[in-house]
C-alpha cells in the first residue's frame, strides 16, 4: 500500500482533527514503531508500522467493528433526540468520527446492536436483499400458545394491514411467558406488534443474534467489544434456528428471567 500521512491514518481511525493531532505529536504524544514522531505529516506505511497515540495503539484496519449489548433507555441514533444515544456507551478509544448504529434497536429494547463506521456494510447489512435474520428473546405478558408457531410461519397481518414476511418463533421450556422469535425484516416495533396480532404483550425483547454473530454471554449490558474481521462475517452466515434455541436457551432465559 502506498505511504499516507500520519495525521490522516489517525484521524480515519478516532475521532482526533487534524489539528488536534498536530498538537499531539507536538506533546511527544504519538509514536510510530515505538519511535516519538513529533511531526504530524510523517508518512507511514498502513499496513506495517505500528501507532500510538497517547499510549494506545491503533488497528491497521481503516474501519471499525463494534458489537454492544445495548440497555434500556438508549437510542439508536448517533443524535440525542428522544434520549442518550448509544454512542455514549463506546469508550472514546473504540469510538471514530464517522462511527453509526448498523441498525436500530427501540429504547426501551435490549441487546445486540453493531456500530461501525463502514457504510459499505452497513448497506449490505441492511439492504433488503440480504434478508439478514435476527433472533429475538422476549418475555410475554401471556404465556406462548403452540399456535403462534403456524400463525408466525404463514405471516402474521398487523393492526394497519401489513403483511409480515413469514418468521419462526420457539417456546422456551424453563419459562412458559419467554419466546425466541426469528425475523428476516425489521420494520417500527415489529416484534411487539405481532405479538398483539396474536392478543398476547411483550414485556421484554432482546436481540441476541444477527445472523450468525451471537450476543456473547460475558458481555454485560452497557459494555461493548471490537469485532474482527473474521466475526463480521458471520453476519452472514445465520444459524439454524431451532439449533440455536436449543443451545442458548439456557442462557438467554437467565438474562429475562432476572430483568
Amino acid at each position: 500500500m502506498p505511504l499516507i500521512r500520519l495525521d490522516r491514518f489517525i484521524s480515519e481511525r478516532g475521532e482526533f482533527t487534524r489539528s488536534r493531532i498536530k498538537e499531539l505529536a507536538a506533546k511527544g504524544q504519538i509514536r510510530v514503531n515505538g519511535a516519538v514522531v513529533k511531526k504530524s505529516d510523517t508518512k507511514i506505511d498502513p499496513d506495517c508500522d505500528e501507532v500510538e497515540v497517547q499510549g494506545s495503539r491503533l488497528s491497521a484496519e481503516r474501519h471499525r467493528y463494534i458489537l454492544l449489548n445495548k440497555p434500556a433507555g438508549y437510542v439508536s441514533s448517533t443524535e440525542e433526540h428522544d434520549g442518550p444515544s448509544v454512542m455514549e456507551l463506546v469508550p472514546p478509544e473504540m469510538r471514530t468520527k464517522n462511527m453509526f448504529p448498523a441498525g436500530r434497536l427501540d429504547k426501551d429494547s435490549l441487546g445486540a446492536l453493531m456500530l461501525t463506521d463502514d457504510g459499505e456494510l452497513a448497506h449490505r447489512m441492511l439492504s433488503p436483499r440480504k434478508h439478514i435474520p435476527k433472533i429475538y428473546i422476549v418475555k410475554l405478558a401471556h404465556p406462548f400458545q403452540s399456535k403462534y408457531v403456524d400463525l408466525f410461519s404463514e405471516g402474521i397481518t398487523l393492526s394497519d394491514g401489513y403483511q409480515c414476511l413469514p418468521a419462526k418463533v420457539s417456546s422456551v421450556e424453563s419459562s412458559e411467558t419467554l419466546a425466541f422469535i426469528e425475523l428476516s425484516e425489521g420494520k417500527y416495533h415489529q416484534v411487539k406488534r405481532m405479538f398483539a396480532a396474536v392478543e398476547n404483550h411483550v414485556e421484554v425483547l432482546m436481540r441476541v443474534s444477527v445472523g450468525g454473530l451471537v450476543l456473547p454471554e460475558k458481555l454485560s449490558f452497557g459494555e461493548s467489544m471490537e469485532l474482527l474481521h473474521k466475526d463480521v462475517e458471520n453476519l452472514f452466515k445465520p444459524p439454524d434456528f431451532n439449533a440455536f434455541c436449543r443451545e442458548f436457551s439456557g442462557v438467554f432465559s437467565a438474562i429475562l428471567i432476572n430483568i
